[in-house]
């Protein structure tokens, strides 16, 4: 699904088709993850990403497209946008929550929050750079038997 920054309801568009794609797949579960896990990386482009000098075209909408891919073991979730800067992936917990004692706020980042959420539900994500410019930032959701989702 291609959707345009300019939209009003960009966010709001790509959520609705995470949730019609994963109904029509019988992927009830997942869905509420996956509509989350879709609007803050289209969020993250309307707020962050700036297209490259190759791809932006003046006047022109920017794009951002939105993959939903499911295999035997695995639903994948892309979206893709016009800028080759990478994402800013958190490592991982880099902080003690012993150490911060009744200082709970001190836990949640000044930014990175809305991947750091993304990495908390799903399996995994990474991305990849585009060929001609931009980037895919996925994320994979585990759809075999023991596997995290099972749990939702």
């Amino acid at each position: 699904m291609t959707l345009f920054a300019q939209a009003p309801d960009t966010v709001q568009a790509a959520r609705n088709m995470a949730r019609t794609v994963l109904e029509g797949w019988g992927l009830n579960g997942l869905v509420e993850d996956v509509r989350l896990v879709v609007s803050e990386l289209v969020g993250n482009v309307l707020h962050h990403a700036i297209p490259d000098d190759c791809l932006a075209v003046p006047g022109a909408p920017r794009r951002i497209d939105v993959t939903l891919r499911k295999w035997p073991d695995w639903l994948v979730v892309g979206v893709t946008d016009e800028d080759s800067h990478p994402p800013t992936l958190p490592i991982g917990d880099g902080f003690s929550p012993q150490l911060v004692g009744d200082l709970q706020e001190a836990l949640i980042p000044d930014h990175g929050r809305g991947l750091l959420i993304i990495q908390r539900l799903a399996d995994a994500v990474w991305w990849s750079p585009g060929e001609a410019g931009g980037k895919t930032v996925f994320c994979r959701f585990n759809l075999s038997a023991g596997s995290s989702t099972d749990s939702r």
